[in-house]
């Protein structure tokens, strides 16, 4: 190669190696911490759960950090990374005081919530968290397939559902409202068998409505819950994905709800 031509090249690769260095990386969507916690039932589902949400943040874009070291992770610095808050599968009292108070001021500051299933089943003696949650746990039958009806189609995941839909999970009795909600998904207790008898209580359902997923504005933050997600191979289903992809997306943005 004439000396030119190699000086050419030489000054070409510098350039390109000056542009891409000053180049800024594409930020991705949002970022969204994954919190899994348990102080109580252990779910066999969390490892799934945890897969299907970081393949959810390659597919849509954002970002996800998991972890169950609540001292790691529920303070204000480590708090003010993220768009959104998932408690995937989480039981039982997870936060002492200080790391409420953080996750208060986290909220209140613009973040959101996710809950998934027992995140309902999680901090009863926290009754800010109770009332984000919007209803509490209370009892459960066996695992039965059901028809889940549609309340709401305008909030971001919806928009695959039918109008009745058959699906399979445990399906958790709550106590009263805790917060107005607005509902999205509800169960026809018609089509399964609600009753329960556990050793401490027992479930008869909750009647001509059961709710089953909902959201809120809470506190100057964002809230969404779904009781769906205690079977492994849910996280394999797309319609339940869109719909858990959907609560993300509305608690970490704020964007997608036609009205309230």
């Amino acid at each position: 190669m004439p000396l030119d031509d190699v000086k050419t090249a030489s000054r070409l690769a510098a350039f390109l190696a000056a542009f891409l260095w000053l180049a800024p990386l594409q930020a991705a969507q949002f970022k969204v911490l994954l919190f899994t916690k348990t102080a109580g039932w252990q779910h066999e589902a969390v490892h799934a759960g945890v897969t299907a949400v970081q393949e959810l943040g390659k597919l849509h874009d954002f970002e996800v950090f998991w972890s169950a070291d609540a001292a790691r992770v529920m303070n204000d610095a480590e708090l003010a990374k993220y768009q959104a808050v998932v408690f995937l599968l989480t039981t039982g009292d997870v936060l002492d005081e200080g790391q409420q108070a953080a996750f208060e001021r986290y909220i209140r500051r613009g973040g959101g919530y996710v809950g998934v299933h027992s995140a309902a089943d999680t901090e009863y003696g926290w009754p800010w968290y109770t009332k984000m949650v919007g209803h509490m746990f209370h009892v459960h039958p066996a695992v039965q397939t059901a028809v889940l009806k549609v309340e709401r189609s305008d909030f971001p995941g919806m928009e695959r559902f039918a109008a009745r839909n058959l699906f399979t999970d445990e399906w958790y009795e709550y106590g009263p409202a805790r917060a107005r909600l607005h509902y999205l998904l509800s169960v026809d207790e018609s089509s399964y068998d609600p009753n329960t008898t556990w050793p401490d209580r027992q479930g008869k359902g909750m009647g001509a409505f059961h709710p089953v997923a909902w959201y809120q504005h809470y506190d100057g933050g964002r809230a969404f819950y779904t009781g769906l997600g205690h079977l492994a191979a849910t996280y394999r289903d797309p319609l339940f994905l869109h719909h858990l992809y959907g609560g993300i997306y509305w608690a970490a943005t704020g964007r997608g709800v036609a009205r309230d």
